[in-house]
């Protein structure tokens, strides 16, 4: 930066000032995380006896999945105990309904992690894909759980099983550009409300592997120039606690070749959705799993053997150990993912929420420690992130 000065006996000459020195920008941290489920679980047993499916290859889907139980809405049943049929309609209804419900208990639970109130939240970012409501699920949770009317608010719909990570990567901008302002991320399935019924193993394979589930986590971002501070320490006059992982970078593939192998299909005979997942997806995965992770650490100078803790979306068996052998990761590094997995089924959206969750119960994440967060969904898409304690 250069200004004119006036010499002595007339004339100027130019005179150099120093640049302005800039402020430290601060990453956003994680400093909450609640999750919630519906009323109902179900083993896989008992869901194949409650619908009465008795082929044996829809049943071996079911008993190899690695999943124990899953929370689900089932439809109403007949006077004899027979499943109605749901129609688009009814499902729709139900995504609302359970939606509002799972999100409104997962954000209270996440506020009260954080140990801040729902006047405290300045920005909403609602993630589903299991249902499509306008107004969207944020103005409607706005309205029901009282956040205030100037919440700051945005809905990502119909993006599948990575949308988490891709809202997160939006909400955590959002937090570094409004320091010491709190932003919330919900992702709400109703996977209940997502579903056919019919003798084919595309829907076998769908209906074995989905369960409602809702996961919320607050972010803020401590204001520039605030290096320095001990964990769980902040300014004066600023809420929430630093202790929680900063997020420090995301690193995103798209598959082109692989964009149907994920989608919902509107079904003519059923009248209404139905999703596909191909059977090659794990492979698809796993084949891109390195270059899209090697260039996340790569942009932080680290090896995987760096990161110390990995939280991968709990997408089904096969997605998670070709993930684990394309990494060169052990079963004990995806121990949460299967967990999960095995608990609750694939949660979509929010499954890597459930596993944060689970890490943070053992307690054993330390300061200084690496983690990546891991997604993938229709696209086909692997998205990812770099924390750090």
């Amino acid at each position: 930066m250069t200004t004119t000065v006036a010499r002595p006996g007339g004339g100027i000459s130019p005179a150099r000032l120093e640049p302005e020195p800039k402020h430290r920008v601060n990453p956003s941290r994680i400093i909450g995380v609640g999750t919630a489920v519906t009323e109902d679980s179900y083993s896989q047993r008992a869901l194949l006896d409650l619908f009465r499916i008795t082929d044996p290859k829809v049943r071996s889907v079911f008993l190899n999945s690695a999943i124990e139980r899953r929370y689900l809405t089932p439809p109403p049943r007949d006077t004899e105990g027979a499943f109605l049929q749901e129609s688009q309609k009814d499902l729709l209804a139900k995504h609302k309904r359970l939606a509002l419900d799972m999100g409104a208990r997962a954000v209270r639970k996440c506020l009260a992690a954080a140990g801040i109130e729902l006047a405290d939240i300045d920005y909403l970012c609602c993630v589903t894909t299991t249902g499509f409501l306008t107004p969207g699920l944020s103005a409607l949770l706005i309205r029901d759980m009282g956040i205030g009317a100037g919440c700051s608010r945005v809905d990502v719909v119909g993006m599948g099983c990575n949308a988490g990570l891709n809202a997160l990567n939006a909400t955590a901008a959002w937090s570094v550009a409004h320091p010491g302002q709190v932003a919330v991320l919900l992702c709400a399935e109703a996977c209940s409300a997502a579903y056919v019924m019919d003798s084919t193993m595309r829907t076998a394979v769908v209906n074995s592997l989905f369960g409602d589930g809702a996961a919320a986590i607050a972010l803020l971002a401590d204001p520039p120039d605030t290096a320095g501070l001990a964990l769980g320490e902040l300014p004066e006059g600023h809420i929430g606690s630093s202790a929680g992982p900063r997020l420090l970078g995301f690193s995103s593939l798209l598959i082109p070749d692989a964009i149907d192998a994920m989608r919902y299909d509107w079904d003519d005979d059923q009248h209404k959705f139905s999703f596909y997942l191909d059977p090659d997806i794990p492979y698809v995965v796993g084949a891109h799993a390195e270059r899209v992770m090697d260039r996340l650490l790569a942009g932080a100078g680290l090896r995987r053997s760096d990161i110390a803790h990995w939280l991968v979306h709990s997408g089904g068996k096969k997605v998670i150990d070709a993930v684990r052998v394309n990494l060169g990761l052990s079963r004990h590094d995806l121990r949460h993912t299967s967990g999960v997995l095995r608990d609750y089924g694939n949660l979509s959206s929010g499954s890597f929420l459930f596993s944060y969750e689970r890490l943070l119960q053992e307690r054993l994440a330390r300061e200084g420690d690496f983690g990546v967060l891991m997604t993938m969904g229709p696209g086909s898409t692997i998205e990812t992130a770099l924390v750090q304690w």
